[in-house]
């Protein structure tokens, strides 16, 4: 088999297509993804995961596998339970705890999701990569720089050890915007000259405080509206967005400048609306806008205009006539075909590994929510490249060892950035 595994690596069609080829060129006396049964675990019980899960064990149906829930971990048992009983498991194999996910690197799990709150994913990654276990990294996979950084390096010895890697950007799994990828790179649109990009819809959900929460419980129910837990909305949902802009453009943004702010929210210390100017270098601007507030009008989609034409994310394009390989896919739903994909590469060794992509996308996120905060012009450089940068070994003020520890206290509710002096990112 004559496959160049750096040609396709880079994108995700890239990949679906060097795994089928490896398909292909197996016996059909063979059995290409070996025994039968999957054992896979869950770290992060929440309503995501009702979603990751039932995805999990129909990819494993389409490709002729039994899944076995080995763990379920969470940090509240409740929510642990719950999962269990959806999924038929017994609640046995509940763990629970904020160390929940260190039994989980000790136990028989082959696959592992992280479903957590985007503060825990990268020391939750290092266990699992320490622990040889392939990773569904959802996203965004840290919040703030030093975390970025985490995760690249464990990607990287989760590339010396064949471990298959996936990150919760289903559109790089999409059929629609696997063609229109491929397009772009035959020429479709030209070169890309600019576009927008954008998430603007409501606040997921809220959960208020109860009597007898700590303040971890507290941060660790509601973590959707903590910058220190979720990386603001501009990391947690609009990521997405801007992963997009990064894979159709073909490089990272040099540098953000942007404003935010807040107006209605009732809960915790994320900004209300975002909007940012990302700076691709070569004259290439990128408006980045996301918003979550009720009764606006509602907006996710990514467009981009080139030399020859234009583009709506996974959708119309005009553009020149160009020819492209079929695109290979089993599911609709990038949700499903990434997982599909996960598991036969895993089982293959034709490696995936997307953590280095969805870090930087996520450092991005980071870069974008710092300009909004202080006002000042963030390059990318001073949170991945540049230790002499302020905002290089900028960390959140809770980290997810703290919850182990113990030392969690809760950052003052209701008070958020206020831009002004650029000295530091204020509060008010």
């Amino acid at each position: 088999m004559n496959l160049s595994r750096r040609k396709f690596v880079s994108t995700a069609a890239g990949t679906l297509v060097a795994t089928n080829a490896v398909l292909s060129n197996l016996s059909a006396a063979t059995n290409p993804l070996g025994r039968k049964k999957v054992k896979a675990a869950i770290v992060g019980c929440g309503g995501r995961s009702w979603r990751d899960s039932t995805n999990f064990q129909k990819a494993c149906e389409m490709l002729g596998l039994e899944v076995e829930w080995v763990a379920l971990a969470d940090a509240f048992e409740d929510q642990a339970f719950e999962r269990a009983d959806k999924l038929g498991v017994d609640r046995s194999k509940c763990i629970v705890g904020w160390d929940a996910y260190k039994k989980v690197a000790e136990s028989e799990a082959e696959f592992v999701m992280l479903i957590t709150p985007p503060n825990f994913r990268p020391l939750h990654f290092e266990a699992m990569v320490n622990a040889g276990k392939h990773v569904l990294l959802q996203k965004p996979v840290a919040v703030d720089a030093p975390g970025c950084r985490r995760i690249i390096a464990a990607g990287e010895i989760a590339k010396k050890k064949g471990l298959s890697i996936l990150s919760g950007t289903q559109r790089r799994h999409t059929v629609g915007y696997l063609q229109n990828a491929a397009k772009i790179r035959a020429g479709a649109i030209g070169d890309i000259l600019g576009g927008t990009v954008s998430w603007n819809s409501t606040v997921p959900w809220i959960k208020e405080r109860k009597p007898g929460w700590s303040d971890a419980d507290y941060l660790g129910r509601n973590w959707l509206n903590w910058s220190e837990m979720s990386g603001d909305h501009l990391g947690e949902q609009h990521v997405h967005n801007i992963d997009i802009a990064n894979w159709y453009i073909g490089r990272l943004p040099q540098s953000a400048i942007g404003f935010g702010g807040r107006a209605r929210r009732e809960t915790g210390n994320n900004y209300d609306f975002f909007s940012l100017d990302l700076d691709y270098g070569e004259g290439v601007h990128i408006h980045s806008q996301c918003r979550q507030i009720s009764g606006t009008y509602t907006r996710v989609s990514e467009f981009f205009r080139g030399t020859e034409g234009e583009v709506l994310g996974g959708g119309k394009m005009k553009g020149r006539d160009v020819s492209i390989p079929d695109i290979p896919f089993e599911d609709k739903d990038g949700n499903v075909q990434g997982l599909i994909n996960w598991i036969r590469a895993a089982r293959t060794d034709s490696t995936l590994n997307e953590a280095k992509q969805i870090a930087e996308s996520t450092a991005v996120a980071i870069m974008g929510r710092y300009a909004a905060y202080t006002g000042e012009f963030i390059r990318f450089t001073d949170l991945m490249a540049n230790p002499k940068s302020k905002y290089y070994d900028l960390k959140v003020s809770v980290q997810a060892e703290d919850f182990e520890t113990g030392r969690i206290v809760l950052p003052p509710e209701n008070v958020v950035p206020v831009p002004g002096d650029g000295a530091e990112i204020r509060r008010k």
